[in-house]
């Protein structure tokens, strides 16, 4: 319990994420305020005792007023589409404005700034050398702007915390993440399109596969255990994609995809899907990136987060039942 009762600003508070890491600080004895973007739900953190700043990130006298008396930062709002795959608004949420922030952070003397990351931020392995916080980027041959932007922001604050008087940051970098409040839904999407039998098959690559809760945990752990310049990979269960819907569907009571489709194959639907969708003026289910990167292990190892932060890795069991029911519970199964 942190008796000292420090204040927290969580951006993006009644996201998928931040919602999670809003509840931990209020367990642990922080005073919170969550920034969430003016006009959007609050469902996630109804009924509990957190300030809300309701304003603008791309406002940088929102920024400055909603940090008014905190001591800490955790910024978890970011732009994590992958459709369309170059997208000028993920260079500007995800790296022009984590600038500013930074800026912002200095200015007003935060103790310490936690920074939601992505695990694609390093290079990932296979199941028996998975990838890990030493290994190079190797995600940038997908052209995603959502990889690229989150990477390139990711050096940015490394290189200011090296500078004198360093910008005190310390980053999180999530793999896939399951679990409750996905409103969007984000992860989500993939489960529920295998549970309602959208997935024709499954591909070559597979995915670490994290609990949300784990994560957020994490971020709250790194205010105190955190080293500043550092980053840490939250991972969870690496599976590929076979062993993934098996246990979907399982847990769903619905038959998994049982054919195996080829990367070059998974390509081909892809583009005939985009085609599709763009005379229809829709996201397409897969995209030809996405197709891509379904070939590939995207698997990754935690043992830095779990020395450094007591980052604990609970299953992913419970992570995807509670995922499961959540979205049963709020009609994306109907």
């Amino acid at each position: 319990m942190n008796e000292s009762k420090m204040k927290v600003l969580v951006t993006g508070g009644n996201g998928f994420l931040g919602s999670h890491i809003v509840r931990i600080l209020l367990e642990e004895g922080y005073e919170v305020r969550a920034f969430i973007l003016k006009g959007t739900p609050r469902d996630t953190i109804a009924g509990i005792a957190c300030e809300i700043y309701e304003g603008n990130l791309l406002i940088p006298q929102d920024i400055e007023n909603a940090l008014e008396g905190c001591d800490y930062l955790i910024h978890t709002a970011a732009i994590t589409d992958v459709w369309p795959t170059k997208n000028p608004f993920s260079w500007k949420i995800n790296y022009e404005l984590v600038k500013n922030i930074a800026s912002i952070v200095q200015k007003k003397g935060i103790k310490k700034y936690i920074h939601v990351g992505t695990a694609n931020s390093f290079g990932f392995g296979s199941p028996n050398e998975p990838g890990n916080e030493e290994k190079p980027f190797n995600s940038g041959k997908y052209g995603l702007d959502y990889i690229t932007s989150k990477k390139a922001a990711q050096d940015f604050l490394l290189g200011e915390a090296k500078k004198e008087n360093g910008l005190p940051v310390v980053i999180i970098n999530p793999t896939f993440m399951i679990g409750e409040n996905d409103t969007k839904p984000g992860p989500g999407e993939m489960i529920i399109s295998v549970i309602k039998r959208k997935v024709p098959g499954y591909a070559a690559g597979g995915r670490s596969f994290a609990s949300v809760k784990n994560v957020a945990r994490a971020c709250v752990n790194a205010i105190d255990k955190g080293q500043v310049g550092e980053c840490y990979i939250t991972g969870g269960t690496n599976l590929n994609y076979k062993q993934f819907f098996t246990l979907v569907a399982e847990k769903a009571g619905v038959k998994p995809p049982k054919v195996f489709v080829p990367t070059f194959l998974a390509v081909i639907f892809a583009a005939l899907m985009q085609l599709i969708s763009k005379m229809r003026n829709r996201k397409p289910l897969l995209s030809v990136t996405m197709a891509k990167m379904s070939g590939d292990g995207h698997y990754y190892s935690s043992l830095k987060a779990a020395r450094d932060l007591d980052y604990v890795q609970t299953g992913l069991d419970k992570a995807l039942a509670e995922a499961l029911e959540w979205y049963k519970t709020h009609g994306y199964l109907d």
